[in-house]
């Protein structure tokens, strides 16, 4: 039986992207031929993957040119590709999937890891976003399948569009680490990874580490928001308790979360795009077997209260933080029971199970 052909895009370098290398990981075990397709960045990590990849370069790399000038190689690049499914990872790709999948018949499959036109880089600015709407409404009835990542951008869809889309929510492998031999560095230290972009809560929590006075805070990532990040930590004099790590590959943001003390997870209700968000960061701190602070938001805090896997901020005051920063860091007896929960929440959340529900997708 000939093994059908998948060719996934997405707009981001691919070096970083966890949920993308699962859902291509995955599919290659099952047997399909996967080529995953992104854009080559001047900082752009070296990768090694077990199915094919290639990394455009473009002119642009912002703005309405660089979404542009994305479609329009991706559209040609697609048509002359050979492929029996088109995956399109978020609104940012899919017009020039819906457009090669209509001329090639191929079937268009979409994943959408956030709600695009309500995310906090597009929901205040009018234009772009009746732009972006408009887009959505022109190509989102072409897909064959959908599916995201939490119930609530489900339930966009399905009130916007009448569109049923699954949720695969953005879980990790199952950590086979041993986490009773992990060693903690002496010093405690609260952990962010992720895109340093606008309304990830990482003022607030530099902020809250004025009144934090034995721990560090870690921030690994990268993202625009990085220099206004970096500006305000030395402002307040905490160059010393705050360390940038950078963009750092999966595996060794792997070890560095199960040496952490403390997640956070501080989005702003900006947009419905981040109230109804599941990060995989947070799926990430569970695996690592580490106690999360985050936003009092739809999605993550009906996880975490279900679970009881740590504490939700119910207002975004630094000294508030700070108090449940410092709770999560010190109290004993509520730490051994949320190390038991997080014991069970791992081993219900991990991508084995999760994955399980792309079979019926892809078949």
């Amino acid at each position: 039986m000939r093994m059908k052909k998948i060719i996934v895009s997405v707009t981001n370098d691919l070096a970083t992207d966890q949920r993308v290398d699962r859902v291509c990981t995955t599919l290659h075990q099952w047997g399909y031929k996967v080529l995953l397709v992104g854009r080559l960045l001047p900082d752009s990590l070296p990768i090694e993957r077990p199915y094919r990849c290639k990394r455009i370069k473009f002119l642009f790399h912002k703005n309405f040119s660089f979404y542009a000038e994305f479609n329009i190689r991706l559209f040609f690049f697609l048509l002359f590709s050979k492929s029996d499914i088109l995956l399109a990872n978020d609104l940012d790709t899919l017009p020039a999937n819906y457009m090669a999948a209509k001329l090639k018949q191929s079937r268009l499959i979409f994943d959408s890891h956030e709600y695009f036109p309500e995310t906090p880089e597009v929901y205040k600015r009018k234009f772009v976003k009746t732009i972006w709407l408009f887009i959505e409404k022109i190509f989102i009835y072409g897909i064959d399948k959908g599916y995201t990542v939490s119930n609530s951008i489900a339930e966009i869809y399905q009130q916007k569009y009448h569109l049923s889309l699954d949720v695969v929510r953005n879980v990790p492998f199952l950590n086979n680490s041993n986490l009773l031999f992990i060693s903690k560095p002496a010093t405690p230290f609260i952990l962010y990874q992720g895109s340093i972009n606008i309304g990830r809560g990482l003022d607030l929590a530099i902020q809250a580490m004025q009144f934090i006075p034995d721990a560090e805070l870690v921030i690994a990532g990268s993202g625009p928001e990085l220099p206004a990040i970096k500006n305000l930590t030395q402002q307040l004099g905490l160059g010393s308790k705050v360390k940038f790590l950078g963009k750092i590959p999966p595996d060794e943001l792997k070890e560095i979360t199960m040496k952490a003390t403390v997640g956070i997870s501080l989005e702003e209700p900006t947009g419905m795009s981040y109230k109804a968000a599941l990060p995989n960061k947070l799926f990430d701190y569970i695996q690592a077997g580490i106690p999360v602070l985050v936003s009092n938001l739809i999605e993550m805090e009906l996880l975490v209260k279900q679970y009881n896997i740590g504490l939700v901020a119910i207002n975004r005051d630094p000294e508030y933080i700070a108090r449940q920063l410092n709770t999560l860091m010190y109290d004993k007896i509520l730490q051994e029971k949320w190390k038991e929960n997080l014991a069970i929440a791992s081993k219900d959340l991990c991508w084995e199970k999760e994955s399980l529900k792309l079979r019926a997708i892809f078949s």
